[in-house]
């Protein structure tokens, strides 16, 4: 396999048009073209870890951190980051990072954090705005289906756990074939007047241009006229963070021991208890101040995350505790989600778990 097919493939779990825009996610380093000889999932890419992709024959390592954030004036091995691209293009080996695009994603950072800690039903915190589209579009009655059914293969008409969603009204539209037009119905120069229905179908907007392709392409009129609005509908598929509830409610101590525990932390920095019982959990891998305020609105008892600054703990206001438990140490699991992920694709390829230690903390 390539390395774009492989990374087409990831792309379906987390398309990276679900990134933040600050983000630099995707193929990094290498060749799309290049044929792969075995995939290193890791945290971070660092120097240990392209010598460990050296070391077991593995050409493409997938990061979920991007070793490249800015770009690059130079390279010339001056800075770990600089190092990391020189050897990985020494050896020929590609790098391709997911980053916001699997923290975005329903099945990726977050959702493996609330499998670990036994966290049930979890929804999407922050849910990402502007990612829901709708498409009017009209269409002779005879055609009416065959369209549906091509808008629907490419993905259109997904609603939560429903597909094939559209609404149809019938009317009568007219138009008149110009000089040069080759009209499918009707005679140039007559206006023409046909039976038709409108067709309303939402999208995720990743899907937008393979919808295009199949409305152009079933569609029997040679113009076709259609209409695209972005919604300010919730989209419970895509966004950071998420909050699901616990089998059995816990008090705070207990509940923070049970996550010191599962995720393998040093230490735990949280705000203060407030003697309640913790049943709603809201989770977010990584830097996630900025959910302390979803969390509240959405009735979390807890808030797991990391990279909370001093200021940031007041923010709790006695509504919830924030507990930080360390960057790497929300996202540690996330390297075991891909390989999973990867070896239910694409079984009998080689696909390795970094042994490599990325963390940059240590705890005295």
């Amino acid at each position: 396999m390539t390395v774009k097919e492989i990374t087409d493939i990831l792309e379906e779990l987390a398309p990276l048009s679900h990134a933040e825009d600050f983000d630099n996610v995707g193929l990094l380093v290498g060749n799309p073209k290049q044929e792969v000889s075995g995939v290193l999932v890791t945290l971070d890419t660092l120097e240990n870890v392209v010598d460990e992709a050296i070391q077991k024959g593995h050409n493409l390592i997938v990061s979920f951190h991007p070793i490249i954030f800015k770009g690059l004036k130079k390279i010339t091995g001056s800075t770990y980051v600089e190092r990391v691209i020189l050897k990985a293009v020494t050896n020929n080996i590609a790098i391709y990072s997911m980053h916001t695009a699997l923290d975005n994603s329903k099945m990726g950072v977050n959702a493996k954090i609330c499998e670990v800690l036994g966290i049930q039903n979890p929804k999407i915190l922050i849910p990402k705005s502007g990612t829901i589209k709708k498409l009017i579009t009209y269409v002779p009655l005879k055609k009416v289906e065959s369209v549906k059914k091509a808008l629907f293969d490419a993905g259109a008409g997904d609603v939560g756990n429903y597909s094939n969603c559209s609404f149809s009204t019938e009317g009568v539209g007219s138009f008149m074939p110009g000089e040069d037009s080759n009209p499918a119905l009707g005679q140039k120069g007559s206006t023409h007047y046909e039976n038709e229905a409108q067709i309303h179908v939402i999208y995720s907007f990743e899907r937008e241009k393979a919808i295009l392709n199949a409305l152009l392409s079933n569609h029997p009129y040679e113009e076709v006229a259609y209409e695209i609005t972005t919604l300010h509908n919730t989209n419970q598929d895509i966004g950071m963070g998420m909050i699901g509830a616990l089998p059995e409610s816990l008090d705070e101590q207990s509940f923070l021991l049970h996550v010191k525990d599962k995720m393998n932390a040093s230490v735990i920095r949280h705000s203060e208890f407030l003697g309640k019982k913790v049943l709603n959990v809201a989770v977010l891998g990584g830097s996630g101040a900025f959910a302390i305020s979803a969390a509240k609105k959405a009735g979390a008892d807890v808030l797991i995350t990391a990279d909370i600054k001093y200021h940031e703990f007041y923010q709790a206001e006695k509504q919830l505790v924030i507990a930080d438990i360390g960057h790497f140490e929300t996202e540690q699991f996330t390297k075991d989600l891909l390989v999973d992920y990867l070896i239910k694709k694409i079984p009998n390829f080689a696909i390795s778990l970094s042994e490599s230690i990325t963390n940059p903390i240590k705890y005295l």
